[in-house]
């Protein structure tokens, strides 16, 4: 295919056939194996007018795809005008060189589609600074593959004695280039994440935080929206929400927590993608509970449990308490899927909770367990506040059940029953303050023992291996 083809092509609006290969040990679901990269295509913009499916035992070097396969994909191409061939896998630059001089049409693979998705969809400027890292990223390493113009001498000016040479070829200049831009929005991209870092940290400081995470398209916006003021984006498209939103959560009786709204997960998302949008994930990284969604009415559900809990463990959120939200209750037509999620829920000793975004059921379940685990194991003390600090008396009355009141000169004796977390923000608004007539910081230890402390064998249970319904 030619250079000057591949730059004017574009996924936007192309007829495009659909590629992938059914390895040994594949775990997508046999009955459509093509739906989530229809959904990927159809999300790009493009028009989808065939698919072509191999089973392998291990791809062709050259092509992916055997010798028979490719002849029938050109053949395919050709038949239905396709401009642009679309594969389930990530492609060395040489196989995407050979596909395209075989078929004439422009292949792209798993990944820059992905790319080219979050590049049309970013809005913000640190979403489109992250994007262009990761594309510069994945074109570095395919410059030489990709185009054919790259061996072109540019130097050697045969003016004078000494100034003629071979000069310099183009893939010098174009990689010189790209590592000059990568170093400048990398530079940017540090000072976006240390401002991001200390807005996380002293939101963590003032507020308990939730982040709502989980595969793309299973409805965390719609659910953000419900449960907050809203005005995230929600949509049924993949990769609707690449923004972080934050919005107050009230929880109920003055109760109220920080709820984070972040980009969907997805299987072999790039890793390069990964690593540009850590500081759109640090929401999810800092967060002090995790929600993650799953779409029940998808069959491959478990498969994508299992693709959410290895991009946590990637971005470094390993250690927060987890519950697993099963939503699209009202779209679930096979009971299979559900109790088989809620069986590999039981296994892992992993709380489960049933919703539909869309219709609110089961969310004010969700939310008193969220108000539960905001305030932590509860305790009943008695707490010696001076009258003066009438904020402390005051998060007292309205956030902590009060069962006694005794007044004195100069403090009250209020005998409450409060939880871990809500004790924190009452240390830190009061620093005179007095449990059962003790110094406060140690008795506080001792009352909580085991707070803060990891369950593994709870957590491990996201990063096993789930196969999908056959």
């Amino acid at each position: 295919m030619s250079q000057t083809n591949r730059e004017q092509l574009k996924v936007v609006s192309e007829r495009a056939v659909l590629a992938g290969v059914n390895l040994p040990g594949c775990f997508i679901d046999s009955v459509d194996r093509f739906a989530e990269l229809r959904a990927l295509t159809e999300t790009a913009g493009a028009s989808i007018v065939g698919e072509i499916l191999q089973r392998m035992r291990r791809p062709r070097g050259a092509t992916f795809f055997g010798k028979g396969k490719v002849a029938e994909l050109s053949d395919l191409c050709e038949m239905t005008n396709a401009t642009l061939v679309i594969f389930d896998h990530d492609l060395t630059p040489a196989q995407i060189r050979n596909l395209e001089q075989d078929t004439n049409c422009k292949i792209i693979d798993r990944s820059e589609l992905i790319l080219d998705i979050f590049a049309n969809r970013a809005s913000t400027a640190m979403a489109k600074l992250q994007v262009e890292i990761a594309q510069l990223e994945y074109t570095y390493p395919r410059l030489r593959a990709m185009w054919d113009h790259l061996g072109q001498v540019t130097g050697g000016s045969p003016v004078g004695i000494g100034t003629r040479g071979p000069g310099e070829q183009q893939i010098e200049i174009d990689r010189r280039l790209v590592k000059r831009r990568l170093s400048q929005l990398r530079d940017e991209l540090v000072e976006i994440q240390g401002r991001k870092s200390r807005e996380v940290s002293q939101r963590n400081t003032d507020h308990f935080t939730v982040g709502l995470v989980g595969y793309t398209n299973a409805g965390k916006s719609t659910l953000f929206n419900k449960a907050t003021t809203g005005g995230a984006f929600s949509h049924d498209k993949l990769f609707a929400t690449l923004a972080t939103r934050i919005e107050r959560w009230d929880l109920g009786g003055g109760n109220h927590v920080m709820l984070s709204d972040t980009v969907g997960f997805i299987r072999d998302l790039p890793h390069r993608l990964v690593a540009s949008f850590r500081s759109t994930l640090e929401e999810t990284v800092h967060s002090q509970l995790l929600l993650i969604m799953l779409d029940a009415s998808d069959r491959n559900a478990p498969m994508q449990l299992q693709t959410v809990g290895k991009t946590l463990n990637e971005i470094g959120a390993a250690d927060q308490p987890r519950i697993l939200v099963l939503n699209k209750l009202d779209l679930v037509r096979d009971q299979t899927v559900l109790e088989q999620l809620r069986a590999m829920a039981k296994d892992r000793m992993v709380e489960v909770f049933e919703v539909s975004a869309v219709t609110g059921q089961g969310i004010d379940a969700l939310k008193a367990r969220v108000l539960t685990e905001m305030k932590g194991e509860l305790r009943e003390i008695a707490l010696e506040v001076p009258l003066v600090d009438s904020r402390t008396v005051n998060f007292l009355e309205r956030r902590t059940e009060v069962l006694e009141r005794d007044y004195e000169t100069s403090t009250v004796v209020m005998r409450v029953r409060i939880g871990k977390r809500q004790m924190d923000q009452v240390l830190a608004l009061c620093h005179q303050l007095r449990i059962d007539g003790q110094e406060p910081h140690q008795l506080v230890r001792k009352l909580w023992p085991h707070i803060g402390e990891i369950d593994d064998e709870k957590n491990s249970g996201f990063t096993q291996g789930f196969k999908p319904l056959q």
